[in-house]
């Protein structure tokens, strides 16, 4: 492989296919594009403007907005001038945005689309440069549109060195604080190559951007991978607009988490119950129909590379979607390793783990059952953190992963649990949740569980129900939920079994802080509200409680 970065390998699709399109963004039923020339032109204008504030080489500045056309054009102008970016989520609130600003010493902001900036502008400090995209209402001094009419094309860019700091990606806060994960230009370069080789990816794919860009598997994904291969990005325009957007789109390349999976399913089954749509699959010429039918109203007819990563799916959702035609690959990564670490894939997909590993990964299992993983694309370390960055690998300069699996005669790598996720009941037994509520999540009825147990004899589960469950009879609720208790306690040993499912009143959301943006349950902000009362739901009677 040829050393290079994502820089370069935009520069080098500007030349050789200026008038592809590069970016297209909704505007309601209008797409607005950009070819590669075009976006060339914008990004380059920018760069000058960011050129001419004279900041030092290797100043950070952030990137605060939704996945849009200005996030990727934003990005590869702070490359142009050898700027480190900081992306923050979209979600974050003030006070997030405030820590993480001022913990990375960024110096500008580019404030893009976003749904509650009045609320979280309040935690830019006012020693940073905002720049604002006006196309997206924000209004600031310094305006994105004002810097392209005034501003020429920048003419020299920066050259960036394999071993250069490129971006501090601060983590999600699953287990925690959030933490500024610094990667180098050789982590996204070998990432990527070793992926498109190994995984067969073809030149010039569609792409649907809508997961998070501020998280490494959407950046490293969809946003490096498609620059590196001259590709074509469509973005959603807003949660209600999505599945027209991503219909419109067709794209060849898609990657979705599980709880978007479950909704698709949902969504199905609502319009054809599971028996009708067992009768229809059965029918050898209308199988075929109804197949194309669903997987063009999904937006995945063109669909090759179809992936799902950031929490455990369940074998029963695979084979479901495989029946309609859909063969969807489990992945594994984590920000620290830059994703460079385990796939599935055309030909070699084993329903039940998270695939085999890349080219130039190093694997090994620790005495304790925790994934480890050596290769290029492990991170320089947490910024300002050396003892954190130094905790974080072993004497071999392993990475810890904090997961727990086993790799089979294959080469398979299968996920058995999270080692910081684990709980002991007032037993002294610990138990491993991650397994348990996969096996939950077969059922349609149930939305999100997080299985805790932490002070009382027995597990319990604290489900969400999905949108087509709260609409039962709670009879037929406790019906269902009863039987998935029964069907997951039969599979585990006496000290794992769940004594109950405890129904949530309220969902579990990015805007609560009970999820990530990556949609993963914070399992310790759950456990922080909810600990005190796990006793008396425990002492409750009936196997199917309310909150």
């Amino acid at each position: 492989m040829t050393p290079t970065s994502a820089l370069e390998r935009f520069l080098h699709w500007e030349k050789e296919i200026p008038n592809n399109v590069f970016l297209r963004q909704p505007f309601g039923d209008e797409w607005k594009t950009w070819t590669y020339k075009q976006a060339g032109d914008e990004i380059k204008r920018i760069a000058q403007a960011i050129k001419n504030l004279r900041f030092p080489t290797g100043t950070k500045i952030a990137l605060l907005s939704k996945n849009c056309a200005h996030w990727i054009m934003a990005d590869l102008a702070i490359m142009m001038n050898g700027h480190i970016s900081v992306p923050l989520y979209a979600t974050l609130t003030a006070k997030s945005i405030q820590e993480i600003l001022e913990h990375s010493e960024s110096k500008a902001v580019i404030i893009g689309k976003l749904d509650h900036y009045e609320e979280q502008k309040q935690g830019i400090p006012d020693s940073i440069l905002r720049i604002g995209i006006e196309l997206y209402g924000i209004k600031e001094s310094n305006s994105w549109e004002n810097y392209v009419k005034k501003e020429s094309p920048i003419s020299e860019f920066h050259t960036w060195k394999k071993e250069d700091l490129l971006t501090i990606i601060y983590t999600s806060g699953t287990t925690g604080n959030p933490k500024g994960v610094m990667h180098n230009v050789q982590a996204f370069d070998t990432t990527v190559q070793t992926a498109v080789a190994d995984l067969n990816i073809k030149l010039h794919p569609k792409l649907f951007s809508f997961l998070p860009l501020s998280h490494i598997a959407e950046r490293m994904g969809v946003e490096i991978l498609g620059v590196y291969q001259g590709g074509d990005f469509a973005f959603s325009e807003s949660l209600e607009l999505f599945p027209k957007n991503l219909e419109a789109t067709q794209p060849d390349i898609f990657f979705a988490v599980p709880r978007l999976w479950a909704k698709f399913q949902e969504k199905i089954l609502i319009q054809l119950p599971q028996k009708k749509l067992n009768l229809l699959l059965s029918i050898p010429i209308v199988n075929s129909i109804i197949r194309k039918k669903i997987k063009t109203k999904l937006g995945l007819s063109k669909a090759r590379h179809v992936h799902t990563g950031a929490a455990p799916i369940s074998v029963d959702m695979l084979e479901w979607f495989e029946k309609l035609g859909v063969s969807i690959y489990q992945a594994y990564g984590m920000t620290e390793d830059c994703v460079y670490s385990h796939f599935n894939r055309e030909g070699a997909n084993k329903h039940g783990t998270v695939g085999q590993r890349l080219n130039g990964v190093q694997v090994k299992i620790a005495e304790d059952g925790e994934i480890r993983l050596k290769s290029t694309g492990n991170m320089m370390g947490y910024y300002k953190e050396p003892q954190m960055t130094a905790d974080s690998f072993d004497e071999e300069n392993f990475l810890k992963t904090g997961d727990r699996g086993e790799i089979d005669d294959e080469g398979y790598l299968k996920i058995t649990g999270r080692a910081k996720d684990n709980f002991k009941t007032d037993k002294g037994k610990y138990v491993a949740p991650a397994a348990i509520e996969t096996k939950l999540l077969v059922n349609s009825d149930i939305e999100q569980v997080c299985v805790v147990g932490m002070g009382i004899p027995q597990p319990i589960a604290l489900v969400i129900l999905s949108a087509y469950a709260s609409k039962k009879p709670k009879d037929e609720i406790i019906k269902s939920l009863t039987a998935s208790l029964d069907a997951t306690n039969a599979t585990l040993e006496n000290y794992e079994k769940l004594a109950k499912a405890v129904i949530m009143k309220e969902e579990w959301t990015i805007e609560n802080g009970l999820m990530t943006p990556k949609l993963s349950v914070k399992r310790y902000a759950v456990e922080k509200i909810h600990l005190p009362k796990y006793p008396q739901w425990f002492e409750k009677p009936g196997k199917v409680i309310w909150e």
